[in-house]
């Protein structure tokens, strides 16, 4: 009876701690999300008794989310002035930027991933732009296999693919005929299911399964935006961060 008791009491302290966690929420982008927020999750949250909630919408849809106060900040792999440069390009009007908080909390490279059995060791940036405006369509082109080149495009990394087409590919428009895909995780799945398949993607998103041939370097800030002055839950996020380094 004692034991019931005891089990009981337990379970109902669980319940209620869970119930009054308080939510931290961050719309991000894949490098934020691949690179410092999955990675900080669980000892953040066992730091803080905050429950740190991960909304991987890409950029875009996290400043959105951000303006409308569904999240508590917006986190992605640009810097400040890029991302208003993005917004501006997909339509989005940001009446006054100077009302929002910047903070970098990290640093990553945007990375070429193909299937770990591909045996391309090199690819320039000449080659890269062949391959991702869609010039070039066959693995011969660049030194592979005769076989043709699958283009992984990913929908919700537009920081990614922002950086990626300014840096590399000098603004050259990317092709349309592609495998479509959401998220970072997303492009290494179709990369690792298609032995002749490319994509792009943070550093951190590279395992056994896809490999990363040398390719120019692509370095970038990541970035922690609030509209205003940051939450006392931001500020715990921003600290235990800032600990980490």
């Amino acid at each position: 009876m004692f034991n019931k008791i005891a089990l009981c009491s337990l379970l109902f302290s669980l319940c209620t701690t869970q119930v009054m966690a308080e939510v931290l929420k961050i719309g991000a982008g894949a490098a934020p999300t691949e690179n410092v927020l999955k990675p900080a999750k669980l000892a953040f949250e066992k730091a803080t008794a905050l429950d740190l909630s991960i909304l991987s919408s890409g950029p875009k849809q996290a400043f959105i989310d951000l303006e409308r106060g569904s999240v508590d900040a917006a986190a992605a792999g640009l810097s400040f002035d890029d991302w208003m440069a993005l917004l501006k390009r997909e339509g989005i009007t940001v009446a006054d930027p100077t009302i929002y908080q910047q903070a970098i909390i990290g640093k990553d490279k945007v990375i070429v991933i193909v299937h770990k059995d591909n045996p391309i060791q090199k690819l320039t940036k000449e080659q890269l732009t062949g391959i991702f405006s869609g010039k070039s369509t066959n693995w011969k082109d660049v030194g592979g296999k005769d076989a043709p080149i699958l283009v992984v495009w990913g929908g919700l990394t537009q920081g990614t693919n922002s950086m990626f087409v300014k840096h590399i590919m000098d603004g050259t428009k990317p092709t349309s005929e592609v495998i479509p895909a959401t998220t970072a995780e997303d492009i290494r799945h179709n990369v690792a299911s298609n032995p002749e398949a490319i994509g792009i993607g943070p550093q951190a998103v590279v395992n056994q399964t896809v490999r990363s041939p040398e390719t120019p370097e692509l370095a970038r800030p990541i970035t922690l935006i609030t509209k205003g002055a940051p939450s006392a839950k931001v500020k715990k996020l921003l600290d235990f961060i800032a600990g980490q380094k």
